[in-house]
């Protein structure tokens, strides 16, 4: 059932059911992430595997549960970003069962940056563990319909906060004795968080052991194979181009290809975040043989986009 009514979201997770939630960056499929029995069905549900730890999203009312295990470092940056698209790791807190946090003995924290979300937190007093609201390793939703058409079956409840704005999920940041380090590109440049604190290093991880959501190899994956390339008008030479799509910005014309999607017709990489993950849907829905995609220039959220599309790239 999609509403946008939290009465039925606020019911539903206090019975230790699943609820589909919106954010900025994509849709959650949320949980009590104090009750491990409601948090396993997380994983069932996305068949996902429990290596893969989950993200705890809290609003001002859980906020104070976590606050001694906040590094002072965070501090500025959560500041100043919060409530919006980036995840601190946080010492893992004893009432967070391991289940969340995959047996690690850290946990990512977050404030999403959705008012009905935000309304949904303040009238429940457990935080809510959230991985995107998908099939594991296959594309993020940032709608309603989306969730539905793929978990609609596995969810008690869709709360529907209309398209997301941002569309490519949080930032993922640490920080420690050795700094701060950035372990996931996301909805947060790492210009925007250099401004505020400039020595922020990049520590991105991919292999079969995440310490972080979004680092294994293949992740946010079309069914359909997918290239990524420099350049699309070379690229797309010697392909079939009735069963060929290319997704990218600022796209030449590109006669006779069955779908030409662009993210950005004047190169705004934040419109293209905010609309990459629906643009590979919607390839991956045509019956097409291939997909290519033009990376992102490596500005703002361009990195960003060009990790999710290394990954959903990799075979």
């Amino acid at each position: 059932m999609i509403g946008s009514d939290i009465s039925p979201a606020v019911d539903h997770l206090r019975a230790g059911e699943l609820v589909a939630i919106p954010t900025e960056t994509v849709y959650g499929l949320a949980a009590n992430a104090l009750n491990d029995e409601a948090v396993l069905q997380i994983f069932e549900a996305k068949n996902r595997p429990h290596f893969d730890p989950l993200i705890v999203h809290i609003g001002q009312r859980q906020l104070p549960m976590f606050e001694e295990y906040i590094h002072d470092e965070a501090r500025t940056l959560m500041n100043t970003f919060w409530p919006g698209p980036l995840t601190v790791i946080i010492d893992k807190p004893p009432f967070i069962p391991d289940i969340v946090c995959s047996g690690l003995t850290t946990v990512g924290l977050r404030m999403p940056d959705h008012p009905l979300t935000q309304e949904l937190l303040s009238e429940i007093d457990f935080p809510l563990a959230a991985p995107s609201a998908n099939p594991f390793t296959y594309v993020s939703p940032t709608t309603a319909q989306h969730v539905e058409d793929q978990l609609g079956d596995k969810v008690s409840y869709i709360l529907d906060g209309g398209p997301a704005k941002v569309g490519i999920e949080s930032t993922i940041m640490r920080s420690d004795q050795g700094g701060i380090k950035v372990l996931r590109l996301g909805g947060l440049s790492l210009d925007e968080l250099r401004k505020v604190e400039p020595n922020i290093e990049l520590e991105i991880n991919s292999n079969a052991n995440p310490r972080a959501p979004g680092q294994l190899d293949r992740h946010y994956a079309t069914q359909t194979p997918l290239l990524l390339v420099d350049d699309v008008e070379e690229a797309v030479k010697g392909s079939d181009l009735a069963k060929t799509a290319v997704i990218g910005m600022k796209l030449p014309e590109l006669k006779g290809v069955n779908l030409k999607l662009d993210l950005s017709e004047n190169g705004d990489v934040s419109e293209a975040a905010r609309n990459l993950f629906a643009a590979l849907r919607l390839a991956d829905s045509e019956g097409i043989e291939k997909i290519i995609c033009q990376k992102a220039p490596e500005t703002g959220l361009g990195p960003a986009i060009n990790d999710r599309l290394r990954r959903a790239a990799f075979r």
